[in-house]
């Protein structure tokens, strides 16, 4: 991996504060930020032990005793560095909406109704080719209150881990041609159209599996000027 980081890598990232997206204006920080040591535990101590994720957790179809509402899908992809390796062993964790719209969250109060096949969370790792893999329902749209009539487009939430609780990123994975992308201030405070189209997913019609599930492909890249945005700009 390379040892420069192009500064190009933060020009994908949304900024602190986007005023159209309410809740920035609130909680991005106001002060120069202030660089803390870090802790030896914190850059090498283990982020988890892989033996605790099993293969069945990246099926989020079968963590109950009956099927989940909707549309089932595969999403996969890989877990590329700046220079296009694959990057191994990267515990990958995704949480999202069933598909009426709702999360298995107390916060959450939209009218939709919950599964009760459907919990929205699992993980998987990465193989030696930077490969992985999900099965899950694609999550529908809900309303989100920042403006009049505001909806979120479908999206899948991806946390990837590095080998210290230090180098997690989050990101959003959204699905190809949906209407609500020029509606979503979340989305929009991206102000590169190109940079937008790195978190929307391919349909791979080698991917899907006849008549079972659809599937889509996401590639995340680490860093560089190809980088997958994610919700804070890092510059390490």
């Amino acid at each position: 991996m390379s040892l420069i980081y192009p500064r190009e890598s933060l020009a994908a990232h949304p900024a602190n504060t986007s005023p159209a997206y309410g809740s920035t204006v609130k909680r991005a920080p106001s002060k120069p930020l202030i660089l803390l040591p870090h802790t030896l535990s914190e850059t090498t101590g283990p982020v988890f032990g892989h033996t605790a994720v099993a293969a069945g957790d990246a099926d989020l179809t079968r963590q109950h005793v009956g099927e989940p509402l909707g549309e089932r899908i595969i999403v996969s992809g890989r877990v590329l560095d700046e220079d296009g390796r694959p990057v191994p062993h990267t515990l990958i964790e995704i949480w999202q909406a069933n598909a009426g719209g709702r999360y298995v969250h107390v916060r959450d109060q939209h009218p939709a109704p919950l599964d009760p096949n459907f919990t929205g969370a699992g993980r998987a790792l990465t193989d030696a080719e930077g490969r992985y893999r999900f099965v899950t329902v694609k999550p529908g749209a809900y309303p989100w209150r920042n403006h009049h009539n505001a909806w979120r487009p479908a999206h899948i939430h991806f946390s990837l881990f590095g080998p210290s609780f230090l180098s997690r990123v989050i990101t959003q994975m959204y699905f190809p041609g949906d209407p609500l992308f020029k509606y979503d201030p979340i989305f929009q405070s991206i102000t590169d159209a190109q940079v937008r189209d790195r978190l929307v997913s391919r349909f791979d019609l080698a991917t899907t599996e006849p008549e079972w599930a659809l599937g889509y492909q996401f590639d995340i890249v680490l860093r560089g000027r190809n980088a997958t945005p994610v919700e804070e700009p890092h510059e390490h």
